[in-house]
């Protein structure tokens, strides 16, 4: 195939992707807005009884000081559960392997990892998570804090809509009725067509299988609790080891492989996540996988479209979504299109970059879900992100670096553009001589404060979190590929941490103390440092008088104000990170393909 048609089959591949994607977000985001004020489908007494069972008041709104609290409330116990889970598994049943307890800093990791919706994982989930600790303590996870995020981007859309008010929702009725009423339901479609396309679902125990001869391969050393055991350089001691037979992991994979795209969280059942055959077996899986991912987060831009009564502000925000989206795909795609020297110099055929995918995907395929998975905050895997060529991984590490907000995880994409939103009228207001206003609020001093706190707080701990990496010892001892890859692969590592993705780079030993605690401090914070200020923006704008429009406002719908958002979101991150990504990805572009 020549690289026309195969751009033609990508170009023809993404738009039935957007179309589909399309024709599913337009209903479920009607949907989303009636559930989020109050016109539920069914259930509502029910609702309002175990509310008040449960010591809340369903009546009563929250400012966005208790909402706030509220939130890390609510998070703080869930990192307790997880955490202590992981901790008691090998005394719990459906542990048919027997595993024992994580390490303490792994277990903190995981725990954290899955309360804000990264998803991170340092081990191997087949040979480390026993079935009781997969489905009661990560998927609940998965379903809890992704109901967080369409918490938090209600709260700011109600910001915007209110006028004079003092309060912008009641936090635990609108993180249930995002469980109850859109996850919940949503998981169980998307787990049947899961399951019907052979994605395995199951609780039964490994099974044994013979090979037809002796395999012999190196892995790290292990302790009895699953971690890896260092040599005297400091880095993964290696054994060799013979077999005659394979154990095939089972378990309940379909219905935490649903909330696990629908809620962006990626973190997989097996190690080798979506690549896995048992999570996604075949092209058709692949389809609904990457759909699920992106579900939500474009449902919601026009849910926020219905709810501050301006349906136009609801299209010209997915526009400008879409819009960076195509043109990552469009990267990734060509950059992996091409051949790296260093395979043809091993006698390499096949036109493009197939190091590290799936055959049953191809190139193409690959390419559009390692763009999908790094646009949202997902973080799940059909290829090894690794073997990318080193522009086809830059792009999914800026995806990643401007903030998720390219459709961006379940609320948090779209709470992340609309703070980009407010920065765009600024500047725009800056470049006028007149005060900016966003849906007829004036946006001024202390506003602006909080917005640029919201978006500097995870380029800090991306860049500050790097430095420290190369420079310890016990950071660097992870690193196993030496030069250019090997910084992309810490940048890469502390850019998903940070921005709440989850996927890495292989070719790092992450699951070490300093690591674990390391990419933990960065997935807290870059969640909750965000959160925080974005529900103190939504305070503020409730509590504020709607202007009217008048000749001098800067209309925030149509096509101008799409460029305008576009070019902030990249300037701000090209800027950010352009020095960081020159001395990974692009140092190694021009090692790799050196200009002839």
């Amino acid at each position: 195939m020549n690289d026309l048609s195969s751009f033609a089959l990508a170009g023809g591949q993404l738009t039935l992707y957007l179309g589909l994607l399309l024709l599913c977000a337009w209903p479920l985001g009607g949907y989303l807005a009636r559930v989020f004020d109050g016109r539920l489908p069914f259930g509502a007494g029910l609702e309002a009884r175990v509310l008040r069972g449960c010591g809340v008041d369903p009546g009563e709104e929250m400012g966005w000081v208790r909402y706030a609290l509220a939130v890390l409330l609510f998070n703080a116990l869930g990192f307790v559960a997880v955490f202590a889970l992981q901790l008691l598994q090998g005394g719990l049943p459906l542990n048919p392997e027997g595993f024992g307890a994580m390490s303490w800093d792994s277990a903190v990791n995981t725990a954290v990892s899955f309360v804000t919706n990264t998803n991170w994982q340092g081990y191997g989930g087949e040979s480390t998570m026993s079935y009781l600790t997969q489905m009661l303590a990560l998927a609940v996870q998965n379903f809890l804090s992704a109901a967080t995020g369409l918490a938090v981007v209600v709260a700011l859309i109600r910001g915007l809509a209110r006028h004079s008010a003092r309060t912008i929702g009641n936090f635990w009725v609108d993180v249930s009725r995002g469980t109850v009423y859109v996850l919940l339901p949503l998981s169980v479609i998307v787990a049947l067509l899961l399951a019907g396309g052979g994605v395995i679902q199951n609780l039964d125990g490994y099974r044994a299988v013979p090979l037809m001869e002796p395999v012999t391969f190196s892995q790290p050393k292990v302790d009895t609790a699953g971690q890896p055991l260092l040599g005297a350089d400091g880095k993964p001691a290696q054994e060799e080891v013979t077999t005659q037979e394979q154990r095939l992991p089972m378990g309940p994979v379909a219905s935490q492989e649903a909330i696990k795209m629908l809620g962006t969280n990626g973190g997989g059942f097996f190690n080798a996540n979506s690549a896995h055959p048992y999570e996604n077996p075949t092209p058709f899986t692949n389809l609904v996988e990457m759909l699920a991912i992106f579900l939500i987060p474009a449902a919601l831009c026009f849910t926020f479209g219905q709810m501050v009564g301006d349906r136009r502000q609801g299209w010209t925000v997915l526009a400008a979504m879409t819009v960076l989206f195509v043109v990552a795909v469009a990267a990734v795609t060509v950059a992996e299109s091409q051949t790296p020297g260093y395979l043809t110099a091993q006698g390499a055929t096949a036109a493009g970059n197939l190091e590290g995918k799936e055959v049953r995907f191809g190139i193409n395929a690959s390419a559009l879900f390692a763009a999908i998975t790094t646009a949202a905050s997902c973080g799940a895997v059909n290829a090894m992100h690794d073997s990318l060529t080193p522009l086809g991984g830059l792009v999914p590490m800026l995806l990643m670096q401007l903030g998720e907000v390219v459709f961006g995880g379940v609320g948090s994409g779209l709470y992340g553009m609309l703070v980009f939103a407010i920065l765009a009228v600024f500047l725009a207001g800056l470049m006028v001589g007149r005060t900016p206003e966003y849906l007829g609020k004036k946006i001024e001093a202390r506003e602006m404060k909080l917005v640029a706190i919201a978006i500097l707080v995870t380029p800090l701990l991306v860049l500050a979190g790097s430095a420290l990496a190369v420079m310890a010892e016990a950071g660097r001892a992870g690193i196993l590929n030496p030069g250019a890859h090997g910084f992309s692969e810490v940048l890469y590592a502390l850019s998903s941490a940070a921005n709440n993705n989850g996927s890495a780079f292989a070719g790092l030993s992450a699951n070490t103390p300093f690591w674990n605690l390391l990419t933990a401090a960065a997935m807290a914070l870059g969640r909750f440092g965000v959160i925080l200020p974005v529900l103190a923006v939504a305070g503020s704008l409730a509590a504020k008088k709607r202007l009217k429009e008048g000749a001098g406002t800067l209309p925030t719908h149509g096509p101008l104000f799409v460029v305008l958002l576009c070019a902030t979101v990249l300037i701000v991150g090209a800027l950010t990170y352009l020095p960081s990504l020159a001395l990974g990805p692009i140092v190694e572009h021009l090692i790799l393909f050196p200009a002839r």
